[in-house]
Parts: structure tokens; sequence; C-alpha cells
């Protein structure tokens, strides 16, 4: 056990020999790139850019609404008014998968009615008609054609309220 302490510090001693080995004092090639630099000539270094007098902007337009005040006054709660997801309603199946997973895979006609059929993220496909809902956002269908199913859902509008905002499945490549 002692051996181990003992060839630790010798290769420590050798290790720094070799280090101390490799400083000198020989610079001359330092002192020799110091010596050209200072023999070349002086460059020319450019004036300053002018500095231009910053003109004062006077803002005069305090009658105007102030742009960080919404248009409209918030609504909150029931009171609000306008346009709300009914939340009494029954939720439909399809409405527990995100609209942007559902995928069209085609058309139904059966006694003069036009079914969509519409595939989820788990391959199982669901026959849909105008009037039902889709989507996480109260998507409701209001029209089936043969390349596409068009959906309006209610979102909140930012302030307190809530808007229609259009969106289709289209039909899908396979």
């Amino acid at each position: 056990m002692r051996q181990r302490p003992i060839m630790t510090a010798t290769l420590l001693a050798l290790v720094a020999t070799f280090m101390l080995a490799g400083c000198s004092n020989d610079m001359s090639d330092l002192e020799g790139f110091i010596a050209e630099t200072n023999a070349r000539p002086g460059g020319r270094i450019e004036p300053l850019p002018e500095i231009k007098e910053h003109e004062p902007f006077a803002y005069e337009a305090f009658d105007l609404r102030s742009p960080f005040v919404p248009e409209r006054a918030q609504r909150k709660g029931p009171a609000g008014g306008g346009l709300r997801p009914d939340s009494a309603r029954p939720r439909e199946f399809l409405e527990q998968f995100p609209l942007d997973t559902l995928d069209m895979v085609g058309t139904l006609s059966k006694d003069g009615q036009l079914y969509g059929l519409v595939q989820t993220s788990d391959t199982l496909v669901h026959r849909v008609t105008v009037g039902n809902y889709v989507g996480q956002s109260d998507g409701k269908i209001i029209l089936i054609d043969d390349s596409e199913i068009q959906v309006v859902e209610i979102i909140p509008d930012g302030i307190g309220g809530y808007m229609e905002r259009p969106a289709t499945i289209s039909l899908g490549e396979q």
C-alpha cells in the first residue's frame, strides 16, 4: 500500500519537470512580430458620424381610443349576454377529440340524407350529419358535401366573451 503514494508523487514530479522544460526565455519570435508591426505605417481613422438632433414627437391623439383598452366592454358571466356555448347540452362522442385529429374519409347517402364519415385518431370511422357536434370547441356541423365538412366553433375571444370561428374537416388523401 505504501508504493502507491510513492508512485503518484514520482509521476507528478515527472509531469512537472516536462511542463517546466517547455518554458524558455527565448522570445525572439514575439519581439520580431512586435518590431514588424511597429514598422508598418499607421492607418487613417475615419471620423465619427455626425449625430443628428432628435426631433421630439408631440402626441395629439388624446381624444381617440387608447390602443391598450379593448374596443368593446368586457362581458363576464351569463349576464354578459351574447354568444355562449351551451353548457347544459349533452356532449357527443366526437367532442372528446381535437378537431385537427379528425379526418373526413368519405360520405354516405341513405334515405336522401347525406352523412359524413369521420375517422378518429384511433382509426374508428363515425357517421355524422348536419347538427352534430365535433371537436373540443363546441364545433357544430353546418354543411356536409363530397369534399369537406364545414364546422362553426365557439371559442373565447380573449376579453371575456365568445366568438364563432369557421373550420373545415377536409377529405383526406388516403
